[in-house]
């Protein structure tokens, strides 16, 4: 087997297995809130984002009007325009079709590991995409499934405090770039224009506010230093 698809493979599952719990805790709140099995597989397939699928069902049910729903999942989701462009220039080899796809599967961890790679000096190819997207991919339809069909078994999802691992994953991911030159200056100015933009404005549009807030300050960042060059410089010919 392709050496990049064991290494997709690998390390999708370590966060298909992290996922799991969070996807389960989806299913049984789309069943709360009035959702079928089908309505819960159908969403986890086709929006595929965690958050912003809880931010819809939680809309769903209040009975919100459905362009302001499509509205806060963008905003929940901005970020995702970040992620894109960030790794646009490491798949420029793809095909449009490879890339439509590359950029449907381009959750959290999906991007995380990507710079990580890319950083390692490693090539972002479609094997190792794909293998990485599609063992994290189904077992988030499986268990959001799971979490659906046994939901009224569980009673109130919240009671389980199983949504507290959403923050504590996100929080792992962050802490991923902590030795990247500006991360604590932009997570800073993140962490405070989200908390700001909650209490003023509210959510979920405090997460693109916070996410505009730690894109601003690593703009206004100077640039690291680079490593100067050791090659010869020739001299002219005379």
């Amino acid at each position: 087997m392709n050496k990049d698809i064991i290494e997709g493979l690998k390390g999708g599952a370590i966060v298909a297995l992290s996922a799991a719990p969070f996807a389960v805790l989806f299913g049984a709140v789309a069943v709360d809130n009035g959702l079928s099995v089908l309505d819960a597989a159908l969403m986890s397939a086709l929006i595929y984002a965690g958050a912003s699928q809880l931010v819809g069902i939680e809309l769903f049910g209040q009975q919100v009007a459905p362009w302001l729903i499509v509205l806060s999942i963008f905003a929940v989701n901005f970020r995702h325009i970040l992620y894109s462009a960030a790794i646009a220039r490491h798949i420029r080899g793809f095909s449009l079709a490879q890339k439509a796809i590359a950029f449907f599967f381009l959750i959290d961890p999906q991007f995380a590991e990507a710079a990580r790679r890319t950083e390692q000096g490693k090539r972002l190819t479609m094997s190792w995409y794909m293998a990485f997207a599609l063992v994290i991919y189904f077992p988030w339809l499986l268990f959001s499934v799971l979490g659906a069909w046994f939901g009224s078994m569980l009673g109130d999802p919240r009671v389980w405090a199983i949504d507290v691992l959403l923050p504590i994953y996100f929080m792992g991911l962050v802490l991923g770039f902590r030795r990247k030159p500006g991360f604590y200056p932009t997570v800073a100015a993140s962490m405070v224009g989200s908390v700001v933009g909650y209490y003023f404005v509210g959510s979920p549009w405090h997460v693109s506010i916070g996410a505009i807030c730690g894109v601003l300050v690593a703009a206004l960042l100077p640039l690291p230093a680079q490593p100067a060059s050791t090659e010869p410089v020739e001299e002219p010919a005379s």
